[in-house]
């Protein structure tokens, strides 16, 4: 079955917008008003730009900004986001070829044909070649992943004095054993996802 690649006839618009993404302010939701007013791009071709920024993980189904929107902001994480992105949206080119961010152009192509079943020649096949080249613009595939967050625990003991009830489940006769646990959470500033680390913790390791 043919497999559909992210494009913009147009694809020089993806570069404009990436472009402003960087210095304008972080919108609640990525729409065609704010593409026109806040950004300043009014092409009507511009505006397929916005279901290209979902499909490479920038913008979330409903139009709001992700955690990859919000690194490629930062001008530090901004190539690590764009490589990302790159991945996701594109994901079945790098299933092929890992290396395909340093493929000619030729063998772009070919890998695109082989996968979307399009002529080589198609409208189609060179659009989603430019979009993949213009993405790829802003993407460093050397920068460092972001680094996890780790924190370590000393002892079960420790980890049940902060999290179980003040009376104790243990006797003073049972035997203690004390533990060092590393944790590494996620990448993720969702205070729900540490909640149901620790709850899980709580709940399998305390009893």
């Amino acid at each position: 079955m043919a497999i559909s690649l992210p494009y913009v006839q147009a694809h020089s618009n993806i570069s404009k917008v990436l472009e402003k993404i960087k210095n304008a302010s972080l919108p609640p939701r990525f729409t065609q008003d704010y593409l026109a007013t806040k950004l300043g791009i009014k092409s009507s071709a511009a505006k397929p730009v916005i279901p290209f920024l979902k499909r490479i993980g920038f913008l979330g189904s409903d139009g709001v900004p992700t955690d990859l929107y919000k690194a490629f902001r930062n001008s530090v994480e901004s190539g690590r986001a764009a490589a990302e992105g790159l991945r996701i949206g594109y994901r079945e080119i790098f299933e092929i070829n890992e290396y395909a961010n340093d493929l000619s152009d030729a063998e772009l192509k070919g890998i695109v044909v082989q996968i979307t079943g399009l002529e080589p020649d198609a409208r189609n096949t060179q659009a989603i070649v430019g979009s993949f080249k213009a993405l790829k613009e802003f993407a460093d595939f050397n920068a460092d992943p972001p680094a996890e967050k780790i924190v370590q625990v000393e002892s079960i003991a420790q980890l049940e004095s902060e999290l179980a009830p003040t009376n104790s489940r243990r006797s003073s006769d049972t035997l203690s054993l004390s533990y060092t646990i590393n944790l590494n959470f996620p990448a993720t500033s969702d205070i729900a996802v540490f909640d149901a680390i620790f709850k899980s913790l709580k709940d399998h390791l305390l009893k």
